[in-house]
């Protein structure tokens, strides 16, 4: 019986996979908003390389060797696990494999592409990079890459996970990482909304909004994004392309692939170089991004040109999105709580090739108990979204008596969302809607 599937690392992948050449359809541009040039200040706030690679259209873009041996020294290639024990208690047909990006040392996929933005901005003689964060995962990512390449690092974390969770700002300490809570009294915008509201909860637009003002103001400083963008999407590729190699290897064919989706990363990075397969003819794999109910972006939000802040520093995309001054409700999932989506997986997404779902977060959080209890992982708030609709898959293999393939992304681990578990075992979590 298969119970891991693990590469040597030799095996990482010498080369991000780049999903804009191979859409169906043309992306659409991003655009200025009437009177303003948010486009040319792209050019202020991201090194060169990002925006590079922002709008590269080769299939391929070379990993570099010093960042490919950083990827090594960080623990890639990841596992993939078949789930054996969570198979039994569900006396499914189904067989059931997931990909443990939790093992990275931050606990999470992030490092994919915290690692390469760093390296490019050390090459380029930045001196300090800003950025924000959802539940901490990113910000804990580029406090580690920032400290491994000698560069400074501001995170504006939002403000209700940073109080939700007090742990993850000590590791980003640890990493010589600086994190304020969002919105803070350091810029402009933060100051504005606070005046405003004293108690706002903080968004990932807000944070957005904060971290790209001081990159804006500041010659030496650049502004680093975790998710969203394309040259983001780019770097997590390494994940699904290891995916390849080892399904593979274990001589199985997905039939569905599930992964949680916030801003697109790691639904991007395990997923692409699978639809890439579909849109050539070559694949029947079903592909499902499951959000929060709370924040339900791309099963109720409109697909139209939206900033990717609440201050309109950003263009305007083409993307799903809530509105840029959308507030999401204080669920656990921190990660997943962001208006917009990434323009590729939103356009994917309205071609009809990725199947949006929505979870309630009680129902997540026994899915993750579920898993933890069976497997011996507790997963992220976020990841439990995956696995909440990977046992629904299951549970219809059950009924149906197919022996599918289901295999999702474990974005992160949950050790640090233990107040986020405390909630639901005490009967205090309630459902957004």
């Amino acid at each position: 019986m298969t119970y891991k599937i693990e590469l040597s690392s030799d095996e990482v992948p010498k080369q991000w996979y780049n999903m804009l050449a191979d859409l169906p359809v043309p992306l659409p541009a991003p655009k200025n908003s009437e009177g303003k040039d948010q486009i040319s200040s792209l050019q202020l706030a991201f090194t060169k390389s990002a925006l590079e690679q922002e709008f590269a259209t080769d299939r391929y873009i070379k990993i570099p060797k010093e960042v490919r041996e950083l990827y090594m020294e960080m623990g890639r290639p990841s596992p993939l696990v078949r789930a054996n024990k969570l198979e039994e208690y569900l006396n499914t047909p189904a067989k059931i494999y997931f990909k443990r990006e939790d093992s990275s040392p931050t606990g999470s996929h992030k490092l994919n592409s915290a690692i390469p933005q760093a390296y490019f901005a050390k090459k380029e003689g930045v001196e300090r990079l800003t950025t924000e964060t959802g539940a901490g995962q990113w910000g804990t990512a580029l406090s580690l890459a920032c400290n491994l390449l000698d560069l400074e690092c501001t995170v504006y974390m939002v403000k209700v996970s940073f109080n939700q969770k007090p742990d993850r700002k000590n590791i980003m300490h640890i990493y010589d990482g600086n994190v304020y809570a969002s919105p803070s009294e350091n810029t402009k915008v933060g100051r504005e909304i606070l005046a405003d509201n004293p108690d706002h909860p903080g968004s990932l637009g807000v944070a957005i909004s904060e971290a790209m003002e001081e990159a804006l103001e500041n010659e030496e400083v650049k502004y680093s994004l975790g998710s969203v963008l394309n040259h983001v999407m780019l770097h997590q590729t390494v994940i699904g392309q290891e995916m390849k190699t080892q399904l593979e290897i274990a001589e199985e064919t997905p039939d569905v692939m599930i992964a949680c989706a916030g801003g697109g990363s790691n639904l991007a990075g395990s997923l692409f170089p699978f639809i890439k397969d579909k849109i050539d003819g070559n694949s029947d794999t079903q592909f499902i991004a499951v959000e929060p109910s709370a924040c339900p972006t791309l099963t109720e939000g409109t697909y139209d040109y939206d900033f990717g802040d609440i201050s309109g520093f950003t263009p305007m995309l083409k993307m799903f999105t809530l509105g840029h001054d959308f507030v999401a409700p204080s669920v656990h999932a921190g990660g997943l709580r962001y208006h917009g989506m990434s323009p590729i997986v939103s356009l994917l997404t309205n071609e009809g090739y990725i199947e949006p779902r929505s979870a309630h977060q009680r129902d997540c959080f026994n899915a993750g108990i579920i898993f933890a209890r069976n497997q011996g992982i507790v997963p992220a708030p976020e990841s439990t979204h995956a696995i909440k609709v990977a046992i629904d898959e299951e549970l219809k293999c059950k009924e149906t008596g197919e022996e599918k393939t289901i295999v999702f992304n474990l974005s992160g681990h949950g050790m640090l969302d233990l107040k986020g578990y405390a909630s639901y075992f005490e009967g205090t979590m309630e459902n957004a809607k």
